[in-house]
Formats: C-alpha cells, sequence, structure tokens
C-alpha cells in the first residue's frame, strides 16, 4: 500500500471516532465543544498511524486498537491546547484556525485540555479489544503513554522549553556544548517522547518479542528528533499558509536546532536522525510490509511541508 493511501486510511478512522467518544463522556456542552475543536481541527494523525503500523508489524490489524490509536492523539491535541496558551507560547494560530484559547477563552480551554488528557485514559481502557488485546498487554501500553506524557516525559520537555528562552542570549558561544546537551532534553522529551510512545504502544499491544521492542524505540526516539529538527526548520523556512501557525520561535526567543546549529547544520542533523531510526527500525523482526510502512512514515516526517 502506497504510504499517501495507508495515511489516508487512518485519518479517515480516527477523524470519525474521536468525535464518537468525545461524545460519549457526557461533558458539558461547551467543555465538548472545546474538546472537539481542537480534535477535529485537521493534523497529520502521525502518532495514531505510527501506533497503527507497529501494531501491524506483529500481525495485527490496525482497526483491533482504534480506541488507543485515538487516545495518543488525544494527549497530543491537550499538549497543543496547553502549549498555545499565553502562559505558555502565546500563539494565536493552530492548524489554519484560532487557537482553542481565542475562541473558548483561557480557562476553557485549560479544561478542555484537562479533559481530553484525562479521558485519553477513559477512551483506551474502557474500549472494548479482540482477545489478542490480552489485559496485560492493553495496561502496559496504557503505562507508556501515562509516563512518555507525564513528569518524565513531555512534561519536563515543556518546562525545560520554558526555561530555556533566552538561553542563546545569556549563554555565550562557548557553551555551545551545554546548549546541545539542553535542547536534546527538550526535544526528546518534549516532542520525541510521544512520538516513541506512539511505536511502542503498538508493539505492546500486539505483544512484541522485547528485543524488538527495544528496536522500536531507539527508532521512535530518533523519529522523534528529527521531527523537532524538521519543525525548527520549518518554522523559520516554511510557508505560513501550509504550517497553519504563526512563526514563534524567534519571538519567544526559543532553543531550537536553527537557532543554534544555523539551517545548514540542523538539516544535516535531520538528515543523520532519520538514518539513524532507519537502522533501528531494520533491527526489527516482524512482516515486511508494515515495517517499510513504518519507514516510509519516517520518510514523511522529514520531507513534510506543516
Amino acid at each position: 500500500m502506497r504510504i499517501e493511501a495507508y495515511m489516508a486510511a487512518r485519518v479517515l478512522a480516527v477523524d470519525r471516532a474521536l468525535p464518537r467518544f468525545i461524545g460519549g463522556l457526557r461533558a458539558r456542552p461547551r467543555l465538548a465543544r472545546a474538546m472537539n475543536y481542537s480534535l477535529c481541527a485537521g493534523g497529520k494523525r502521525l502518532r495514531p498511524a505510527l501506533m497503527c503500523a507497529a501494531y501491524e508489524t506483529f500481525g495485527g490489524d490496525s482497526g483491533e486498537i482504534l480506541p488507543a490509536a485515538c487516545a495518543i492523539e488525544m494527549v497530543h491535541t491537550y499538549s497543543l491546547i496547553h502549549d498555545d496558551l499565553p502562559a505558555m507560547d502565546d500563539a494565536a494560530l493552530r492548524r489554519g484556525r484560532p487557537a482553542n484559547h481565542k475562541v473558548y477563552g483561557e480557562a476553557a480551554a485549560l479544561l478542555a485540555g484537562d479533559a481530553l488528557l484525562t479521558d485519553a485514559f477513559t477512551v483506551m481502557l474502557s474500549a472494548k479489544y479482540p482477545p489478542r488485546v490480552k489485559a496485560p498487554r492493553l495496561l502496559r501500553a496504557a503505562a507508556i503513554l501515562a509516563g512518555r506524557a507525564g513528569a518524565a516525559g513531555m512534561v519536563s520537555g515543556q518546562a525545560a522549553d520554558l526555561e530555556a528562552e533566552g538561553f542563546l542570549d545569556r549563554a555565550p558561544a562557548a557553551r555551545r556544548g551545554r546548549a546541545l546537551r539542553l535542547l536534546s532534553y527538550i526535544h526528546r522529551r518534549k516532542t520525541a517522547c510521544l512520538i516513541t510512545a506512539a511505536v511502542e504502544m503498538g508493539a505492546a499491544l500486539a505483544g512484541a518479542p522485547e528485543k524488538d521492542f527495544r528496536a522500536l524505540s531507539a527508532f521512535g526516539r530518533d523519529l522523534g528528533l528529527c521531527f523537532q529538527a524538521a519543525d525548527d526548520i520549518l518554522d523559520v523556512s516554511g510557508d505560513r499558509k501550509k504550517l497553519g501557525k504563526n512563526a514563534s520561535d524567534a519571538r519567544n526567543r526559543k532553543l531550537t536546532y536553527a537557532a543554534l546549529l544555523g539551517m545548514e547544520e540542523a538539516r544535516r542533523r535531520a538528515g543523520a536522525l532519520l538514518r539513524s531510526a532507519l537502522r533501528s527500525l531494520a533491527r526489527v523482526k516482524g512482516r515486511d510490509k508494515p515495517r517499510a510502512l513504518l519507514a516510509d512514515l519516517a520518510g514523511l516526517v522529514l520531507r513534510r511541508e506543516n
């Protein structure tokens, strides 16, 4: 299957399921509207697609884990809503339209993000799965999502990102090594953790051998770092209309690959990270076609325009 067709099918399945899951949560009407506003604003749905392809690599059918795929998209969307808030990156646009807090207000946006994070686990753990998705596998996948999204993962990445604003103004060029270590810490957690979680959850739900699980985890880590390097580049040189958001890294004096290394070195770093990810993927056993899809998804990360 061509990667474009695979992505289109995963996007359609997730886009159809998300409003149904939100409708089943019995949220207050305005809260539900705020949740759906950001969930249904489009998006690449990369994380659900990665989870599905990882699950299929070990013999599963992606339709069997749709609630888990939607759960990771709910967590991702919560992070975007909160990231756009005035207290964070103070962004006015997301996916080509006003950020959640610009439409519903800051308090409602906070609550919408809170609900998406919390009820991602409601959606994931209260759904019915086929017999092959045994309870221990489901619990492991939920623990992966919680751990990768929480204080040891994405949240600490967000905190470090805020703390590092203006770092390059404060630190002389001689301290580039320290800046690189801090940048790696931020991106491993803020971005790479949730992308890593996607492939780890797919492998866990399928009962992948531990050796393959570890190789997929390494693949996800480097792919997540590649994604962020590409994002940093696009924030400088990307088409604003295609990106659907305003450039905010320079305004907020963010520590990024582009700001620290320059554009050419950032591009070289992104390419090296993709190659490293693909080397890890090559160590994974399992079905050939889904593994090839994972490689193609990785290629899309570097070639994307939004």
